[in-house]
């Protein structure tokens, strides 16, 4: 149905003839109604802090593919995006990507108990359960205005009934307003129980697909379901958007168990670099205090090191940290992993010169990373070296072709090219930088004076004039 059609529509008309405050308790009717919508998708809007890290982010891919090559999802390019968060939990809010917290990563112990709960967000992706729910809000929507309309018709009968007699009208009329909202939104979160069981079930499918136990993610919910047990005790089951915690745990403990894969471990190698990732999270995200106590001195484990040598470069001595990644380097000496924080332990320590070697190492070893990419640029730039400009721009131009949103990137090339004395490339590179921060007004500057600069027609006058054209929409 078309808007115009949508204006004429009979339901519609008599909402205008209303008055201000009937209309504002069938708005506030129909935004009850739509409470019942995932909290991360306005988390989203407001903008989280999201991480980027070349080690982790190949790390969940590892985990995700399988998973989405047996789902179906294999061509959709869906990606995992890390959120700085302490907390569990993990969501998707449409069909591209997966969001998990850093605190889930930190609490799963094994490589299979966050894989499970990664098998779960594909599990709604693969059913279609975010436009679905969103039919269902907009279907409630309208019930919702419905139901008002004709409680709000049985006040006024009601209203002008009692004036010739005392019949009640007007109570059944207010009871009308306020029973339908009731029913919808227990419809929605009944629906929104059906999807979480549904994910369920389908996790459990692709993690038997690929050959992986489903005990992970059974662990995962069985240990939340424990923490949530005081909280839901005396909750009413049928205002939960989600399955009541033990119920839901019940129930994929029955087809879960049946797995023939139940028993199977995690591939030692897998489970380390798990336990580097954890490492990692730790050293960069947590306190010196805090690390030491997760990994005391007296932990000699390669995670344990990793960690107390990040905590080191970031919060301590450079010289002893490097020390500390050399003797990792000694243990695993072809780790890309390794040598790129050897390099940005360098590079944030004023020695970029020192960086350039090992992030060259470290780019070579990951199969290209755009962002360790990035980060050689950077060291390259920071050198002061005027005979590696033309290298640093090759080299950022190629990563942003891969990461083509990445503001760090087009900083360290417009310094390159200004290096260079190519101001019309660096005021362009500039803008895009800008862009991307959300600082437009910055970014329309730059590109006009970019445009200044740039053949009329040209690819770089062109890019500098969308950038200029740029209508942003304002938040109401």
């Amino acid at each position: 149905m078309t808007d115009s059609a949508l204006e004429k529509s009979p339901l519609t008309r008599p909402l205008s003839r209303l008055g201000r405050a009937t209309r504002q308790a069938i708005a506030l009717a129909t935004a009850a109604a739509l409470v019942v919508a995932p909290l991360p998708a306005r988390a989203q809007s407001s903008g989280p802090p999201i991480i980027r890290d070349a080690e982790i982010e190949q790390l969940l891919r590892d985990y995700t593919q399988p998973l989405l090559r047996v789902a179906g999802l294999a061509k959709q390019n869906v990606q995992v995006v890390i959120i700085n968060d302490s907390t569990f939990n993990a969501f998707v809010i449409d069909g591209r990507r997966i969001f998990v917290n850093s605190g889930a990563l930190m609490e799963s112990q094994t490589p299979n108990q966050i894989i499970g709960v990664l098998a779960h967000e594909a599990g709604h992706i693969a059913g279609g359960h975010l436009a679905k729910l969103r039919e269902q809000l907009a279907r409630a929507q309208t019930q919702m205005i419905l139901a008002t309309i004709l409680g709000l018709g049985a006040i006024a009968a009601g209203a002008a009934s009692n004036r010739n007699s005392n019949n009640g009208l007007a109570n059944a009329g207010a009871a009308a307003l306020s029973a339908p909202g009731e029913v919808i939104r227990r419809n929605l979160l009944s629906y929104q129980r059906q999807q979480e069981e549904s994910a369920d079930r389908a996790a459990v499918r692709f993690l038997n697909d690929t050959g992986q136990s489903p005990k992970g993610m059974y662990e995962t919910f069985k240990r939340f379901s424990e923490q949530l047990l005081f909280v839901s005790r005396g909750a009413d089951p049928y205002a939960q958007s989600h399955p009541m915690p033990a119920e839901r745990v019940a129930a994929l403990a029955d087809f879960a168990r049946s797995s023939p894969y139940w028993d199977k471990k995690d591939d030692p190698a897998l489970q380390l670099r798990h336990d580097l990732m954890r490492a990692k999270i730790s050293g960069f995200m947590e306190r010196p205090d805090t690390v030491l106590r997760r990994y005391p001195m007296s932990n000699d484990s390669l995670p344990a090191r990793y960690a107390r040598a990040i905590a080191g470069y970031k919060h301590g001595d450079l010289r002893q940290a490097v020390a500390q990644i050399d003797a990792l380097l000694q243990v695993q000496p072809n780790n890309p992993y390794f040598h790129e924080l050897r390099g940005q332990a360098l590079l944030e320590g004023a020695r970029p010169n020192e960086a350039i070697a090992p992030l060259r190492r470290a780019l070579q070893l990951s199969g290209n990373s755009p962002l360790i990419a990035m980060m050689l640029g950077q060291a390259l730039v920071a050198s002061n070296n005027a005979a590696y400009a033309d290298e640093a721009i090759a080299i950022l131009r190629s990563a942003l072709a891969r990461e083509p949103e990445a503001p760090l990137g087009y900083t360290q090339l417009a310094m390159a090219y200004g290096r260079k004395g190519n101001y019309a490339e660096a005021d362009l590179a500039s803008a895009q930088a800008a862009y991307l921060r959300g600082d437009m007004k910055t970014a329309r500057d730059l590109a006009s004076r970019a445009k200044t600069r740039f053949a009329v027609g040209s690819p770089g006058w062109v890019k500098a004039d969308d950038i200029v054209n740029t209508k942003v929409t304002e938040k109401r």
